[in-house]
């Protein structure tokens, strides 16, 4: 769909909405004549990119009635919202550094993290700047925070205040994020404090931004930090300053930096392009895609329809093993296997005949030991339920924690991954080629 002109050339306009859509939040920014901010938003989109624009555009309406707008997209998935609903577009740096020319010229440098990409932009003394970008890999960007404050159990808000009770930094991958979960699993599991945790986690993300970024130009005050991480984690600026060495006098403290690229979308505009009201844009944002558009460069779907999804699910359940309930196995000998995981701790107890007896799946959140003996007194409930302990004969782990279970329970023995997948595998069929495991942090073919 189009935008039609409201307004002939060369005639101002009351509103310019800059709309900014990164690969995880959308920013919305509306400026009045005096290029003053009347409203804005900030949210996770959540890939649902038309239904969160449409619900801030409604929140926009209600606050400032149905105005008429002239509005311009940015954002690493702005293009493709642009180019599907004829808004105009502008690449993010450029209006990043449209803003700082505007209203920050004494600003040096320019250091903003998003969702899943990095951006470092020096201005020289005549404002001309010198952008970079890492939007290739989300190492060292607020998606590699979201992953971190997942593994420590708290909210991504929190790891900032986490950080600011720390005593001592780690070094930690921070370049990819399955490097950097090993690192905190580690630390977990040596029990180091979640606040120290932390600050190596946002210590690592100023050490991947320069090295990548800088590449041997020492960042110079003024220096303006924007984007939703170093925005709401103000412990990550902290960690920046202290890594280049400046204080407080060398950074610029100025408003909603979070919305930066949507400011400069706004402003980027020269006052003359195509508006419409809010109602109306919503209106276009919310109209379906046609089918030739969505289809473009699309694979064909896995299954033709429900018939096929049933026909398949059939046959993933044809290979099953055979269950009994705790009651039904008495004083007979059975067999533990514990799989410890880099993620996830599993559990399974097997009887003579190779029938499962027990099973348990958790996420281990980075403790291991806990993880395993918090399945084990699953067991010995269920057990203690029918009035009589389990008869472990055996007992086997396995697993990126293998030796520290078998060590912390007393297993009996150990056995390689790979080795138990092919056991595994044997199980289900005799005659069984080959074996494909995706596992948290690795991958196994056999």
């Amino acid at each position: 769909m189009h935008i039609a002109p409201e307004h002939s050339a060369g005639s101002p306009l009351s509103y310019r909405l800059g709309i900014d859509i990164g690969s995880v939040t959308a920013k919305v920014a509306l400026l009045d004549a005096r290029d003053e901010m009347v409203f804005s938003a900030y949210r996770r989109h959540r890939a649902e990119i038309a239904p969160t624009l449409c619900s801030i555009l409604d929140e926009a309406s209600e606050s400032l009635g149905d105005v008429a707008v002239s509005p311009m997209i940015t954002g690493s998935a702005g293009m493709g919202v642009g180019t599907r609903y004829n808004i105009p577009f502008i690449q993010e740096m450029i209006a990043a550094a449209e803003l700082v020319k505007r209203r920050y010229p004494h600003v040096r440098t320019l250091i903003d993290i998003g969702g899943e990409d990095a951006k470092l932009i020096y201005f020289s003394p005549d404002g001309m700047p010198d952008m970079r970008m890492n939007g290739t890999c989300a190492g060292g960007t607020g998606a590699y925070i979201d992953e971190m404050a997942a593994l420590l159990n708290v909210p991504v808000g929190d790891v900032g205040a986490l950080a600011e009770a720390s005593t001592r930094v780690y070094p930690m991958a921070s370049r990819c994020g399955v490097f950097a979960k090993t690192d905190v699993q580690n630390l977990l599991s040596r029990q180091v404090a979640h606040p120290d945790i932390a600050a190596s986690i946002l210590h690592a993300v100023v050490l991947q931004i320069l090295a990548t970024l800088a590449r041997g130009i020492q960042p110079e005050p003024l220096v303006l930090f924007s984007g939703g991480p170093l925005t709401f984690i103000p412990a990550l600026r902290a960690a920046f300053m202290k890594e280049l060495g400046f204080g407080p006098d060398h950074v610029l403290d100025a408003p909603h930096m979070e919305l930066l690229s949507a400011c400069g979308a706004a402003l980027a505009q020269n006052g003359n392009g195509h508006a419409m009201r809010l109602s109306e844009l919503g209106e276009v944002l919310g109209a379906p895609v046609g089918p030739a558009s969505a289809d473009t460069h699309r694979l064909a779907p896995l299954f033709a329809g429900e018939a096929d999804l049933e026909r398949w699910e059939k046959a993933r359940w044809q290979q099953r093993i055979e269950r009994v309930s705790v009651s039904e196995v008495g004083g007979e000998p059975c067999f533990l296997g514990v799989d410890s995981g880099s993620t996830t701790t599993k559990m399974a107890l097997i009887d003579r005949q190779g029938r499962l007896v027990f099973t348990h799946y958790a996420n281990n959140g980075g403790n291991a030991i806990g993880a395993a003996r918090e399945g084990l007194e699953k067991l010995r409930e269920e057990f203690a339920a029918c009035g009589q302990p389990p008869r472990i004969e055996r007992s086997a782990a396995t697993g990126y924690g293998e030796d520290l279970i078998r060590t912390a329970f007393g297993l009996d023995e150990g056995i390689v991954e790979t080795v138990a997948h092919f056991r595994g595998a044997k199980a289900f069929d005799p005659e069984v080629s080959f074996v494909l495991d995706i596992g948290g942090q690795d991958m196994k073919a056999i």
